[in-house]
């Protein structure tokens, strides 16, 4: 079997007070949308169980260009435009190497 390659990117969001339901609604929506873009493996959203409004998006993209290429899609350009007045800082986007992931070609 060849080698798997996974592009992996975490961005991580917190809600302004009081926003924490419509940052949630629109990650979720997010979420959806990006899950049926060519190219993603898994898109996943969860939320802190110790820090309110704090909401991990995780996404896991066959390769690096598919990722790219999304960068510029209708749905982030969407996310990234509803979320800016919903949190209370700029998210914390990372790109990630994979060591270990259970995808199979």
């Amino acid at each position: 079997m060849s080698e798997v390659e996974i592009s992996v990117v975490a961005g991580l969001f917190q809600a302004r007070s009081g926003k924490e339901a419509e940052l949630a609604a629109t990650l979720a929506r997010y979420v959806v949308l990006t899950r049926s873009i060519t190219g993603v493996r898994n898109v996943d959203l969860v939320t802190s169980a110790s820090t309110t409004g704090r909401f991990l998006i995780v996404e896991k993209w066959d390769d690096a260009d598919a990722q790219r290429a999304h960068l510029d899609s209708e749905a982030m350009v969407t996310m990234a435009t509803q979320s800016g007045p919903l949190l209370n800082q700029p998210p914390d986007l990372e790109l990630y190497d994979v060591i270990s992931a259970h995808d199979l070609e």
